[in-house]
């Protein structure tokens, strides 16, 4: 799947833009960028801090994932958010203006997406916690919440499917790692 314009192939879509931040992690200016680019929070071409994503945004990005990241798990854990520091600071970041969006004429002609002015980091990072606090308000789509249960796995998705029945991430990764565990185990217990 792709989004935002961006040609590399994702093989894992969460459903929401705060489920996808607490899965990347950006660890760094260059991955940050990649993934704000990834996610279509600005589009191609926008131009990030002057000569890229300033460091500081990845600690920023990485505090508001993993805010995020606690606030979601207490939800699966079958718990209701406590407030707290993670509950105001998703609140605090998302008080902040989002990104104002424009259209614009494109190289093909048709329309496209274009920011007036450079996004600055609070932002950015208001529209992923306004995410956030819709998926944490809004009891149909906690509802859709899932852990994935591949081993190891501590990716979580929006089970959208037919039938609320997907227990992976991704089925080419971690559903495939599932399918080749049983076939070894199968096999071992052929070969007895």
């Amino acid at each position: 799947m792709t989004r935002g314009g961006d040609e590399r192939v994702r093989w894992f879509d969460p459903g929401r833009l705060c489920l996808d931040l607490m899965a990347a992690r950006p660890a760094d200016a260059a991955r940050l960028a990649q993934w704000l680019l990834a996610v279509g929070l600005v589009p191609p071409g926008t131009p990030l801090g002057g000569d890229g994503v300033p460091e500081e945004w990845v600690a920023r990005f990485g505090e508001l994932g993993r805010s995020v990241d606690r606030l979601v798990r207490q939800v699966l854990d079958g718990g209701r958010p406590a407030g707290g520091d993670d509950l105001d600071r998703l609140n605090a970041v998302a008080a902040a203006p989002p990104p104002a969006p424009r259209a614009v004429p494109g190289e093909g002609g048709g329309l496209v997406r274009a920011w007036g002015a450079p996004p600055d980091c609070a932002a950015l990072l208001a529209a992923v916690a306004r995410d956030a606090v819709e998926l944490l308000t809004d009891p149909s789509a906690r509802s859709l919440l899932r852990q994935c249960e591949g081993a190891g796995c501590r990716r979580v998705y929006l089970d959208t499917s037919r039938g609320r029945r997907r227990r992976w991430c991704s089925s080419a990764v971690c559903g495939n790692r599932q399918r080749v565990a049983r076939h070894r185990v199968k096999k071992n217990l052929n070969a007895r």
